[in-house]
């Protein structure tokens, strides 16, 4: 954890409040050091300016409405584990509140990765999707497939993609990817179900207890709530 995270674990879970300049000099004084994760290389990438014919980018990067279940983001990342094997993870995101709200491993990357997200988001959010819900992507095969864009449209859903090329378009979802692969130890473990069992955990504990400074200091499902309240 840095400095902020621990501040944040300090006040809601210990009732200790303290200044996290002070929290950064404890840091360095007793010479603690936090896991720093690596660049994104494709953060490097030219900025790309094309957009893509089917669908185009709704957004232009601006992901937090405060409504919840408005904007909801997806993507597919590599899980590398064993000796030399690998899975699959399909997520969404709720942009409002940082909440993970559906999910899917699978050892294929075939179309069915995404047909199965979609299915639990349905289970998830039940007949309770926000009027003007967008699902945002980038462009790779599983989201320009016609039969993947007829399944969004079927649950009322409308379709948003990066423009070519450029991951900040997709910037939340490559956030949570990299702080999922920093808290799950996943790449020790020899068979696919016990991967699942190490992403359940991490998941329900990113959605119910890994404060974040940008929610007001609150929990993705925390945040939640206080959507629902306000």
């Amino acid at each position: 954890m840095g400095a902020l995270q621990i501040k944040m674990n300090m006040e809601n879970d210990y009732s200790v409040v303290m200044n996290h300049k002070k929290m950064r000099r404890l840091v360095a004084k007793y010479n603690l050091e936090t896991k720093v994760r690596k660049a994104n290389p494709y953060r490097k990438m030219a900025k790309a300016t094309q957009e893509h014919l089917t669908c185009p980018n709704l957004f232009n990067r601006e992901f937090v409405q405060e409504e919840l279940g408005k904007v909801l983001l997806t993507d597919i990342t590599y899980l590398y584990y064993g000796k030399g094997k690998k899975a699959y993870l399909s997520c969404v995101k709720d942009g409002s509140t940082r909440e993970i709200v559906a999910y899917h491993l699978s050892t294929s990357l075939t179309m069915d990765v995404v047909y199965e997200t979609l299915k639990k988001l349905k289970q998830a959010i039940g007949n309770h999707f926000h009027p003007e819900a967008i699902l945002h992507s980038d462009h790779g095969f599983h989201y320009t497939h016609p039969l993947f864009q007829c399944k969004v449209k079927k649950l009322g859903l409308t379709q948003s993609m990066s423009r070519k090329g450029n991951c900040w378009d997709n910037a939340p979802m490559e956030s949570f990817f990299g702080h999922f692969k920093d808290l799950a130890d996943y790449k020790s473990l020899d068979n696919v179900k016990d991967v699942k069992s190490e992403i359940d955990r991490v998941i329900e504990k990113y959605n119910n207890y890994r404060y974040q400074w940008g929610l007001n200091k609150m929990t993705p499902v925390q945040y939640r709530s206080h959507l629902i309240s306000a």
